[in-house]
């Protein structure tokens, strides 16, 4: 790997294009086609990917912002384009709109991949996009797969070298920036084109972090999606000769200078070299649970506090010993009141650590439906359990989650339960049972059990086998063949939601 040191440059200094990141980026990804063949692993994860990117997508079908994506995007309608998930197949719309109703039907749930380090992000993100570039522009699932893997890499060097939320910035500029690679590597795009769409990109999707605080809305499932087609009208407009702000991350008016740490900002960001494998897929991992990532390690805590902790009714109080990250961005550091609203929505909850834990605790376990239902909010134990829960960090839990070596990094805490009788009752976990580090983690057969379980009820047995076949076979997946990788859906079932929405503009 090569460290690259980003500075903010004067415009006097006219820095060259070769010597700014989004340069550099584009090189790591138009690097790809002269790159040995693709690591076997790295290659065997991006199925993993697409298999979990159905499920959750299949499991949002019937939500409402997925169907607002959906029908926007039915409004785009094209004889070429790419498959929209829930719509009937041979069904083709424009690739941005497909890419902004798959990107909100993977993220609604909040149940695909995650990587932590400096920043946040869901890499499965740069997934639909490159799907619905893929299927309009005729390539293969080998072509797919050289995107996926080239997308991913970026998108966690970045996450690595530049932190965002420390400026209240969304992680979503990272997958800009990534998307945009990760089409050009697919379709093998000059290095130029592609610096010019990241650096479009980029400028084009930098938005708050209002949009994951407070009073969260359907925004949060839309953010991302908004990225993905940003970056494919990027790469577009790029295609046909177009400029960008430049440079984008290092000019005095750019993006380091005035979003990030001003002026004087510096940041190291490491790229692979020349015939280095892409492995930077790998490092990511997948959620068990439908919650933000750095509550998963406290749902499997939870479960097993349950077996030890005794009637919680005499509970006085719980403290949760955690990272900055989880204390402040889904814990009582926040300081948002809605992480204790028994009439928050889904978006809210799912980032409250605090109501996570206290159903965890009484349930035993974890439903991506059935724990956000609002009568289960609203019950009055769990109100009283939950308005007992509060979170501290802990700075050796934060120092274990930003651990450079990924081995020892830590994503939970220690949960401190104390009765009303002065009984002290506690233990802690580092992290999920599903992560690569963790005490079940994630294979092929965790992948393919947990598509079956989000998909039951809507694809048929003979329709999950024929799309689990399918993404098997990436590698080998010819232009048409890419429409396999859209499990056929009970359409009726999802008609339902689609004719409850009011009318929009298209």
């Amino acid at each position: 790997m090569i460290d690259h040191q980003v500075h903010v440059r004067p415009s006097a200094d006219r820095l060259p294009r070769e010597e700014q990141l989004a340069w550099k980026l584009a090189a790591v990804a138009t690097g790809t086609q002269d790159a040995p063949d693709l690591d076997p692993e790295a290659a065997v994860t991006a199925v993993d990917r697409i298999i979990d990117n159905a499920a959750v997508a299949v499991a949002a079908l019937r939500r409402r912002p997925v169907a607002v994506a959906r029908a926007q995007a039915l409004g785009h309608p094209t004889s070429s384009g790419a498959s929209v998930f829930g719509v009937a197949a041979g069904t083709r719309v424009s690739p941005e709109w497909a890419a902004w109703a798959n990107g909100t039907a993977v993220r609604e749930l909040d149940f695909h991949d995650t990587y932590l380090a400096a920043d946040y992000s869901h890499p499965g993100d740069n997934i639909p996009p490159l799907l619905a570039v893929a299927q309009h522009t005729g390539r293969s699932g080998a072509d797919l797969l050289r995107g996926i893997v080239a997308a991913y890499e970026i998108h966690v060097a970045l996450v690595k070298g530049i932190c965002l939320h420390a400026h209240r910035i969304d992680h979503v500029t990272h997958l800009g920036a990534a998307t945009a690679c990760g089409i050009g590597a697919m379709l093998r795009l000059d290095t130029d084109v592609v610096y010019q769409a990241v650096q479009q990109a980029v400028h084009t999707t930098t938005s708050t972090r209002q949009s994951r605080k407070g009073e969260i809305s359907s925004w949060k499932a839309f953010a991302p999606a908004f990225a993905g087609k940003a970056a494919v009208e990027a790469v577009d407009r790029a295609m046909r000769g177009e400029g960008s702000p430049s440079p984008i991350y290092e000019g005095e008016d750019g993006f380091l200078a005035w979003m990030l740490d001003g002026p004087d900002a510096s940041y190291t960001v490491s790229l692979p070299g020349p015939g280095e494998p892409r492995r930077g897929i790998l490092d990511t991992y997948t959620k068990e649970h439908s919650a933000e990532y750095q509550a998963q390690a406290i749902i499997d805590l939870a479960r097993t506090l349950r077996e030890k902790a005794g009637p919680l009714a005499k509970v006085r109080s719980i403290v949760l010993h955690t990272s900055h990250h989880t204390h402040h961005v889904i814990g009582s550091g926040s300081g948002d009141p809605q992480k204790y609203d028994p009439a928050a929505g889904r978006e809210t909850l799912d980032h409250s650590v605090p109501y996570i834990f206290a159903v965890a605790l009484e349930d035993g376990g974890w439903h991506h439906e059935r724990s956000y239902a609002p009568e289960r909010a609203r019950r009055p134990a769990t109100v009283e359990l939950w308005r007992k829960i509060s979170t501290v960090e802990d700075p050796e839990w934060t120092r274990r989650y930003h651990d450079p070596d990924p081995s020892r990094r830590a994503f939970g805490g220690r949960a401190v339960i104390t009765f009303e009788d002065g009984t002290v009752v506690e233990d802690q976990l580092a992290v999920a049972d599903a992560h690569p580090a963790g005490a079940r983690p994630f294979d092929r057969s965790g992948y393919t059990a947990k598509f079956r379980t989000l998909t039951e009820g809507i694809v048929s047995g003979a329709a999950q086998e024929h799309f689990l076949r399918a993404a098997d076979r990436l590698a080998e997946l010819g232009t048409a063949d890419l429409a396999d990788l859209f499990p056929a859906v009970d359409t009726d079932a999802v008609a339902t939601a689609d004719a409850r929405l009011p009318k929009g503009l298209f």
